[in-house]
């Protein structure tokens, strides 16, 4: 976006700030746990959505948020942004644990393509799963199977199938659209998980595991984003954007232009590595931070090993179990001979460089959900919530889903949203009507990792790009029709679900309906291709 164009967005954003200021001194309109305190974020969505560059919109949104918390006042508004925004987020244990994981996973990654182990793979698994749609299968199996943690599994999955998927010339877009898509979708589904642990303790009153468990079979737009992307597969479907970079993906001119600029394709071509240099960091990447996560559980001081999970530090133990991974890989590396140690230290500051742009939008993410949170938009939401919640009870599942999505699209975070709405509804149902207060929870559940999917602050969307490395902007806005098309999928089926309180039969009819939407699109889409050929 150039020029004029580029200056439009902000002369709009300058005149909503007077109109603001007016408002806030001179009419003394309330911003706290108001509509107001979303606004930030929206602001910031927006003008992603609109400018295709998040880094300024990121900061935009967190520079509105404590412009409204400050009233303008210009010194309150620095300290705001810097000392209980950005200094703030970055001295969080679990925040600093996160970025900790990710500089070791650079690092991990970087050391895979030095030795030729990412090649290796690569070259192997192009002769062994054959054409697009094997591959495409074998990432979103990989990524079934990495259901520890979300982001976890964005980067493994992205870091082991992204060789694979550029010689099948399948565009990183859709990359970046299948790890995310395998990502919240099946860690929320999955019982042994740093999901499952979150949720479970937001149950307050109530066995939170076994809730948990029993909103599995509800949780309508996990199982449909997993079943949508076995269809989509299958029957070779791409629409909105997406269909545009699939096309340019069999371009190989462009792919000679984005193998060049990768700095992972820029090493030596004496390279030694083989298969094993990159199966073996992974296994113990995958059991080095499953020990990790259950130590910082307790399993070590005899809890059991669910329980280990439920008490479980995800932050922490990745750590411990990534750089205990990190540690053993180039000892083992060292030993086969494919890297000497000058050119292992090498790596580690190289991956550290690669993954810069994912910690810059990871820290201005977190910074403007402080400013947020900071403006009491989960009271608002809470409010609402609970508003809604006596005249329509058959239809509070649904109206559930649509808030949660709403709000984890504003705040980017699937976590904090399910954190405020579950105990909400806990409370509204708890003794009232059980059953109820099941599909409530898993429709909390799935409408939080729906907006979670759709926001381009969200976290795991961030680490989706960067794991596929893919331009963050153009990943979001490939994968956005994508996820709508499976929430208004479940949001039919969780009205369903509010009267009939069975599982099984909105499950099927929403499988049916997900199924006929998406075979009509890509009809749709295939159409419109033929006919502006033809003009």
């Amino acid at each position: 976006m150039k020029g004029k164009k580029l200056v439009i967005p902000f002369v709009i954003l300058l005149v909503f700030y007077v109109i603001a200021w007016y408002l806030m001194e001179v009419k003394g309109v309330k911003v706290e746990k108001t509509f107001w305190a979303l606004l930030p974020s929206i602001i910031a969505i927006g003008l992603a959505l609109v400018t295709k560059e998040v880094y300024s919109s990121l900061f935009v949104g967190i520079v509105t948020g404590a412009l409204f918390w400050a009233r303008f006042n210009p010194v309150k508004t620095l300290n705001h942004v810097f000392q209980d925004g950005v200094v703030s987020v970055l001295s969080d244990s679990w925040n600093v644990g996160i970025l900790v994981f990710l500089v070791i996973l650079g690092m991990l990654v970087q050391l895979m393509n030095m030795t030729g182990g990412s090649a290796a793979f690569g070259l192997w698994a192009s002769r062994h799963i054959k054409g697009k749609k094997g591959v495409q299968i074998a990432t979103v199996f990989l990524g079934m199977l990495i259901f520890i943690d979300d982001y976890f599994n964005c980067l493994t999955v992205g870091s082991v199938m992204r060789p694979v998927t550029d010689k099948q010339r399948i565009s990183r877009e859709k990359l970046a659209y299948l790890i995310d898509a395998t990502a919240a979708p099946v860690c929320i589904i999955a019982p042994i998980s740093s999901w499952a642990a979150a949720v479970s303790g937001f149950v307050k009153g109530e066995n939170g595991m076994s809730l948990f468990l029993k909103a599995i079979p509800y949780n309508y737009y996990a199982l449909f984003t997993i079943a949508m992307m076995f269809i989509v597969i299958l029957f070779d479907i791409s629409y909105g954007p997406m269909k545009g970079y699939e096309k340019k993906a069999l371009d190989e001119e462009y792919w000679k232009k984005k193998l060049e600029s990768d700095t992972e394709k820029k090493a030596d071509d004496k390279k030694k590595g083989k298969v094993i240099d990159m199966v073996i960091p992974i296994i113990l990447l995958i059991v080095s931070c499953t020990i990790g996560m259950i130590y910082t559980g307790g399993f070590f001081k005899g809890k059991s090993f669910i329980s280990s999970f439920a008490n479980s530090d995800a932050s922490i133990g990745l750590v411990l179990g990534s750089s205990v991974a990190l540690i053993i890989t180039i000892i083992f590396y060292l030993l086969r001979g494919v890297i000497d140690f000058n050119r292992s230290m090498i790596a580690l500051p190289e991956g550290f460089k690669q993954m810069v742009p994912a910690i810059l939008i990871l820290t201005f993410a977190w910074s403007l959900k402080a400013m947020t949170d900071n403006l009491g938009a989960a009271e608002y939401v809470a409010a609402l919530v609970k508003g809604s919640a006596a005249g329509f009870q058959m239809f509070l599942p649904s109206i559930i889903f649509l808030i949660a999505i709403g709000l984890s699209f504003a705040t980017g975070t699937s976590w904090g949203t399910f954190g405020i709405l579950i105990p909400i509804v806990v409370s509204c149902f708890q003794n009232t009507d059980y059953s109820l207060m099941i599909i409530s929870i898993s429709a909390c559940m799935a409408g939080s990792v729906c907006g979670d999917h759709c926001s381009p602050i969200s976290d795991t969307t961030i680490m989706s790009s960067a794991g596929a490395k893919c331009v963050h902007i153009k990943h979001v806005a490939t994968q956005l029709p994508y996820a709508l098309t499976a929430a208004v999928v479940s949001f039919v089926t969780y009205i369903i679900a509010g009267f009939v309180k069975n599982p099984v039969v909105p499950l099927i009819v929403g499988l049916v309906v997900l199924f006929v939407v998406l075979m009509a699109l890509n009809k749709l889409t295939s159409d419109t291709v033929e006919v502006s050929k033809k003009k």
